[in-house]
């Protein structure tokens, strides 16, 4: 059987690895391992000191022991392997591994480079490692010899992969990095599973704050029993542990760290104990019911903040997170405070915070805040005792439990609707207010606005008389100006006829021209027109009788 796991720096180390440990404040150990440098350091608030593992954690390295027929793969490759072992069957005054047969190139079967030629002969396993054609003949070369194929030199190849191999006297050991070539005389060698260290299947989250803490796998073989069935139990463990995280392991009463980074552990009786992170965590709880100085029951939620620096010393105190741990020790402290205040100091004061000072006018105030300094001081050595430093603490809220906590409430509730109820007058008012506020600012708007508008008006008006007086002005100057023309022109035309008249000296010619005018003048009034002459004898006849006719029109009004 061969086996082989690659990594790019083409390393070869077969077995399985011990830890160092780095750590503040762990009991030292009188012998330092420095014999594996897989660790992690992880990260921590003070400076770490290097202190070594027990022994129960260290995995005994099965394949690195000298076993018959084994030979790990070295930087020449599985060929040379296979080589050597053939040597070591051979000296042994056993069959070799590797056929005598050489190949031709002309027919037969064909095993190409880069691959192993498999034969079974007589129940044995024969390899040809030679590429080339093998013939079927002369018969003798192939009594008793079945061929089975070929088989490519790196298909077994896995890269960053971490192998589980059990011999064959069911001897668990990790192959990491490297491979093997073994030749089982007894049982065989099992691949039981290959494991990817970085993505381990089990995912574990602390129960309390939610954290990822690391990854498990566990490896399980089966195995006959007595009744005739079979049943799995795990014979590897492996972690993947975060960086600023850490893990327990246990065997019997003794306990180990085990620092940041990808572990296995083959080892039966070495179990884990669980899983911690070094960084820090906050968490707000309630506690159980705490009585006051006056018997009054209530209940309080406080603030946790915390840092496990020393998981060793909480495990050794029997506590699997450091949570149980506070939460125990802070219970009997708050328990301790309330017990020195009554109901009315635990009404005024809601909270029991760093923060929340007295002012100093209540008599009990100096001794509460001597109480409380107290009580976190011992609350902080407290939790160092477990290997936790405490960073902060406080309690945001209580409730009052029992008949004082129904009272309570009553009282509550009706300043609570006295509050409402004024908070809704004061609201009514104010809106009353602001509607108040706004007709005014509404009806000064429309004052403007008509102040605004009249003003308008006025100018608009004021501004057409004086257009219509000029427009008046400027007809009447218009019309002036154009009788003037028309009058001139009429007295020049005038001047004209005359001066042509002037000039006709021939009397028919005078006389045709008075006959013309009396035409146009007949014209112009009608043919029924009489025209009396205003000058002679004809003018004064008309005037005696226009007097006369007036006489008799006056006398006639009379009667």
């Amino acid at each position: 059987m061969s086996s082989r796991i690659n990594e790019e720096d083409a390393d070869t180390v077969v077995g399985g690895p011990s830890y160092p440990v780095k750590h503040e404040d762990l009991k030292k150990s009188d012998r330092v391992d420095e014999s594996n440098d897989n660790h992690s350091t992880g990260t921590h608030p003070k400076k770490l000191e290097r202190v070594s593992l027990h022994e129960f954690s260290k995995t005994a390295d099965y394949a690195l022991e000298e076993r018959p027929f084994f030979v790990p793969i070295a930087k020449d490759g599985i060929i040379a392997a296979l080589e050597r072992i053939d040597r070591q069957l051979r000296d042994s005054g056993r069959t070799g591994l590797l056929s005598s047969k050489v190949p031709v190139s002309w027919t037969g079967r064909e095993v190409s480079p880069g691959f192993l030629g498999l034969i079974n002969h007589g129940g044995l396993p024969k390899i040809l490692t030679k590429p080339g054609r093998y013939p079927g003949f002369p018969l003798r070369n192939w009594w008793a010899r079945q061929w089975c194929g070929t088989k490519g030199l790196s298909d077994t190849a896995i890269q960053f992969q971490a192998a589980v191999i059990s011999d064959p006297q069911n001897r668990i050991f990790v192959v990491k990095n490297s491979g093997f070539v073994a030749y089982a005389i007894d049982g065989t060698y099992d691949v039981l599973a290959v494991v990817d260290q970085t993505h381990l299947s089990t995912s574990i989250k602390d129960a309390v704050t939610d954290a990822i803490l690391g990854s498990i796998a566990e490896i399980k073989m089966r195995s006959h029993i007595a009744s005739g069935g079979e049943q799995e139990y795990v014979v590897a463990l492996f972690l993947n542990i975060p960086a600023n995280n850490c893990a327990i392991l246990q065997r019997g009463d003794d306990l180990e760290l085990l620092p940041a980074g990808q572990h296995y552990i083959t080892n039966p009786n070495v179990t884990l104990r669980g899983l911690f992170t070094l960084g820090e965590n906050q968490l707000e709880l309630p506690t159980k019911d705490i009585f006051t100085r006056d018997q009054v029951p209530v209940g309080l939620r406080i603030y946790l903040k915390w840092q496990l620096v020393e998981p060793l010393k909480l495990t050794t105190h029997g506590y699997n997170t450091p949570y149980d741990a506070l939460r125990d020790k802070t219970q009997s402290i708050l328990t301790q405070i309330v017990a020195h205040l009554d109901y009315g100091t635990m009404v005024k004061q809601r909270s029991l915070g760093p923060d929340n000072l007295e002012d100093g006018s209540d008599p009990s105030s100096a001794f509460i805040d001597a109480l409380r300094t107290r009580a976190m001081d011992e609350m902080h050595e407290a939790a160092l005792e477990y290997g936790i430093v405490l960073k902060d603490l406080a309690v945001i809220d209580r409730e009052f439990k029992g008949d004082i906590a129904l009272t309570m409430d009553k009282l509550t509730t009706r300043a609570l609707q006295a509050q409402v109820e004024a908070v809704n007058v004061d609201r009514e008012n104010s809106n009353k207010v602001k509607q108040e506020e706004g007709a005014l600012a509404v009806a000064r708007i429309k004052a403007q606005s008509r102040n605004a508008q009249a003003d308008s008006e006025a100018y608009s008006v004021i501004a057409a008389a004086k257009a219509q007086a000029e427009r008046t002005k400027i007809e009447a100057l218009a019309e002036a100006e154009a009788i003037r023309l028309t009058a001139e022109a009429d007295a020049q035309a005038v001047s004209i006829r005359a001066a042509a008249d002037a000039k006709v000296t021939d009397q028919f010619a005078r006389g045709m021209e008075i006959r013309r005018v009396e035409v146009t003048r007949v014209q112009a009034f009608g043919n029924k027109t009489v025209f009396v002459p205003t000058d002679g004898t004809g003018v004064q006849m008309g005037n005696a009788m226009a007097v006369g006719m007036a006489a008799g029109m006056a006398n006639g009004h009379e009667a």
